[in-house]
C-alpha cells in the first residue's frame, strides 16, 4: 500500500512537521499535504498545483519565496566559509547593521531561532536586575517553545511546575492587571515581555487611528494613552525591564521595528522570522548596560551564559539579512507591504458586505497585520467556518489560512485574491443558512494550544 505524504511525514516526525502551526490540524482538507518549492508569492505542490500564498512562511518571508538578491548573497556567505572557527566579519557587519536600525540597541546575540532569543531576553532580565518573574499577556499565543513559558498554557505534560512558575500573566491593553502584578510580587518582577501589536494594537481607542496607514504614536497629542507607553513607565517606575517580541512586527511594520511607530524605546527586543527573508536568524537586542551581562570582557563580573550556538554566526543566513536589509532600503518594501495590505482589506470588506456576510465574517486589525474572524450564525466565533473560508479559497487557487502579504504579491495577485474570496464568501453565506456542516469536506481546523489531540 502506498503511504500518502501526511502519514510518511507522521511515521517519522512528531507532529507531521518542526513546528505545529504547520500541522494537519491546521488547514482544510483539501490543503496540500506537503510543498515542494516556492517562488515569488506562490506555492507548488507535489501534483504540480500552485497556489497563490497568503501564509508565507508562517509569516517568515517578506519579499518573497527565493528572492534571486537574498538567495545569491547567502550563497557568496557559504562560499566564504559558511561557520569559522572564530568570529566572522559578516557576522560583525550583521551586528553592526541591526544595532544601527534600532533605537536604543547596542549590543546584538544573533540565534537561529525565536524561542532562544526571547528564553535569552528573560534570562538576561533576571540576571541584570536580579529578581525572578518574567511577566507576559495571556492574550498574546507564543513567546517560546521553552518550558517557562509554554508550561504556563495549556499544554504543560512534560513540564514540572517549578520552570514556569516565574511567569505570570496579565491583560494586554489592562494596565491595572499588570499593576496588580507588580503590587502582588513588589520588588521581584525582573520584566515584561509583550509583542507590541498583534491585530490589536495598544492605541485601539483612539479615534485618530487609521486602520490602512502606519500609526504616528510619537507625533499624537494623546501618547499617554498608548499601552505601550503605560507598560515601559511603569517598568521604569518599578526598575523591571521593558521587552518587546518584534518577530513577527519587526521588518513588517517598520524598518525599525513596531517600537519606532508606536514612540516607545524597550529595554530589550527581540526579532526573527521576516529579517532575513525566511532564513533561519533571531536576535536579542538591547542597551549595552542589560546586554553587558554576558560579556567576557568585564574582569570580575559574575558570568551569564547567555545564548551559545555553533550556528548563531552561520554566514550564509546573515548575509541574507544583509541583503534583505538592503532591498528594503532600496525598494521601499515596507511601505509596499502597508498599501498591498490596506488594498486588500477594503477589497474583502467590500465582498463581505456584497455577500451578506459583513457581521459573520470581520477584518481585524490593520492593513499591516489583519485577519479574518469567522462566525456562525449565532455571531459566535467558529472554527468550522474559518476551515469552510479557507477551503474554498484553495478551491479557487489562493492559500490563506491567515494573512501575511509580501512585496511579491502585487496587481495580479490582489486580482486573483478577490475573486477568489467573491466565489468563497458566496458558499460562506450559504453555509450560515443551511449550516457549515453540508459544505466542510472534512474535519475543522483546530487550535494549537489545546490539551488534549
Amino acid at each position: 500500500m502506498t503511504l500518502s505524504y501526511s502519514d510518511r511525514l507522521h511515521r517519522v516526525i512528531p507532529g507531521g512537521a518542526h513546528t505545529y502551526s504547520r500541522g494537519d490540524d491546521q488547514y482544510p482538507a483539501n490543503a496540500p499535504e506537503i510543498l515542494v518549492s516556492g517562488k515569488g508569492a506562490y506555492v507548488t505542490a507535489p501534483d504540480g498545483r500552485t497556489l497563490l500564498d497568503y501564509g508565507m512562511g508562517l509569516r517568515a518571508v517578506t519579499l518573497g519565496y527565493a528572492d534571486p538578491r537574498v538567495n545569491q548573497a547567502a550563497i557568496r556567505g557559504m562560499e566564504m566559509g559558511l561557520n569559522l572557527t572564530r568570529a566572522s566579519v559578516i557576522e560583525l557587519e550583521a551586528a553592526e547593521c541591526l544595532v544601527s536600525l534600532i533605537a536604543g540597541a547596542d549590543m546584538v546575540k544573533f540565534a537561529k531561532n525565536g524561542s532562544n532569543a526571547t528564553t535569552a531576553a528573560a534570562k538576561v532580565a533576571r540576571a541584570f536586575t536580579g529578581r525572578p518573574f518574567i511577566c507576559v499577556p495571556r492574550q498574546h499565543p507564543f513567546f517560546s517553545f521553552d518550558d517557562w513559558f509554554i508550561g504556563a498554557t495549556a499544554l504543560k505534560r512534560g513540564i514540572p511546575s517549578d520552570h514556569h512558575a516565574t511567569t505570570l500573566l496579565f491583560d494586554y491593553g489592562d494596565l491595572s492587571s499588570l499593576q496588580a502584578l507588580f503590587d502582588a510580587y513588589p520588588g521581584q518582577i525582573a520584566g515584561v515581555m509583550l509583542e507590541p501589536a498583534t491585530t490589536v494594537g495598544p492605541c485601539e481607542g483612539c479615534t485618530q487611528a487609521d486602520r490602512l496607514k502606519p500609526p504616528d504614536c510619537a507625533g499624537c497629542g494623546l501618547m499617554p494613552g498608548n499601552f505601550l507607553m503605560q507598560v515601559q513607565a511603569l517598568c521604569r517606575k518599578q526598575s523591571a525591564l521593558f521587552i518587546l517580541d518584534e518577530m513577527i512586527t519587526g521588518f513588517r511594520w517598520h524598518l525599525k521595528g513596531a517600537q519606532h511607530l508606536f514612540g516607545v524605546t524597550p529595554d530589550l527586543t527581540t526579532f526573527g522570522k521576516g529579517m532575513a527573508n525566511g532564513f533561519a536568524v533571531a536576535a536579542l537586542v538591547g542597551r549595552r548596560e542589560v546586554m553587558e551581562v554576558g560579556a567576557i570582557n568585564r574582569p570580575g563580573q559574575e558570568r551569564t551564559f547567555l545564548v551559545s550556538t555553533t550556528h548563531g554566526g552561520e554566514m550564509a543566513s546573515l548575509a541574507a539579512f544583509l541583503e534583505t536589509v538592503k532591498i528594503y532600503q532600496e525598494c521601499a518594501v515596507v511601505e509596499h507591504l502597508w498599501n498591498y495590505g490596506a488594498r486588500l482589506l477594503r477589497g474583502l470588506e467590500t465582498l463581505a458586505a456584497e455577500a451578506g456576510v459583513a457581521q459573520a465574517f470581520e477584518m481585524q486589525g490593520n492593513a499591516i497585520s489583519m485577519n479574518y474572524a469567522t462566525l456562525d450564525a449565532g455571531g459566535e466565533p467558529s472554527l468550522a467556518m474559518r476551515t469552510l473560508f479557507s477551503q474554498e479559497m484553495i478551491r479557487h487557487g489562493v492559500f490563506m489560512p491567515w494573512i501575511a502579504p509580501s512585496f511579491s504579491h502585487g496587481d495580479i495577485e490582489l486580482e486573483q485574491t478577490l475573486n477568489a474570496a467573491r466565489k468563497a464568501l458566496a458558499v460562506y453565506a450559504m453555509a450560515l443558512e443551511q449550516g457549515v456542516e453540508l459544505f466542510l469536506q472534512g474535519p475543522a481546523i483546530k487550535p494549537v494550544f489545546r490539551k488534549f489531540n
